[in-house]
């Protein structure tokens, strides 16, 4: 099994433990225990959500005991340990780089040493991981992007970030889901929405999946957005 601890957060949830650092082998071990643990919710327990080195569990203290929760914890972990899982899921995410919609593009070139064209290359030729959702509804924390174009944050985050817009900040690039506040370095802009309330299932991306861009052209764009 697993080797964990546990950690409260707050009243009404507490952390599993994995890891202390953040890599491909430790998400799939958190991977296992998401899949194992949708056998395991209701009778008080809300909901499983995976992070970068854990998993945190969210339950109502008035409806189930500790000693149960910690035997139910004890149960996902042992059927984790034991599981092998189905091939990841792939997504492909078109983008539309530069202009108006990826107004950092240009700067990040020049700070590399690179053509605009260089750096789609180099973003849009990955099959990056989702190791985790968050910040807002669906914002996936993405890794195994190309160092070449790791950049700091902005100094002085933005008010306001358009939904649909692709960030780089240090080491990791992601996408705004949602229109919001932001720090990130904004290369471009997707015409698929990755949130939407009206859905069944209001988030598009999972932790654990994997993710590619590809470049398209504003009338591209365009026309997706129509469909969407």
């Amino acid at each position: 099994m697993y080797d964990y601890r546990v950690e409260p957060l707050g009243d009404s949830a507490i952390r599993m433990v994995l890891a202390k650092t953040i890599s491909p082998e430790v998400n799939e071990h958190i991977r296992k225990v998401m899949w194992s643990a949708k056998n395991y919710k209701g009778n008080g327990i809300i909901e499983w959500v995976p992070t970068y080195t854990g998993v945190t569990v969210h339950y109502d203290p008035a409806s189930v005991s500790w000693s149960t929760l910690k035997s139910t914890i004890k149960q996902v972990m042992e059927t984790a340990y034991k599981l092998t899982l189905p091939a990841a899921q792939i997504y492909d995410i078109p983008v539309c780089y530069g202009g108006e919609f990826g107004s950092d593009l240009k700067k990040i070139a020049h700070q590399k040493g690179m053509k605009e064209e260089e750096v789609i290359a180099l973003h849009s030729n990955r099959k990056y991981l989702i190791f985790m959702l968050g910040f807002t509804p669906g914002f996936p924390y993405l890794g195994g992007m190309d160092e070449k174009l790791a950049t700091p944050r902005l100094d002085t985050p933005r008010t306001f970030v358009e939904k649909g817009s692709v960030g780089i900040a240090g080491i990791q690039t992601g996408v705004y889901p949602v229109a919001s506040p932001g720090g990130w370095n904004i290369i471009g802009r997707t015409p698929i929405p990755l949130f939407n309330p009206q859905r069944e299932n209001p988030v598009l991306l999972e932790a654990g999946a994997f993710l590619r861009f590809y470049p398209i052209t504003r009338q591209e764009y365009e026309e997706i957005s129509m469909m969407e």
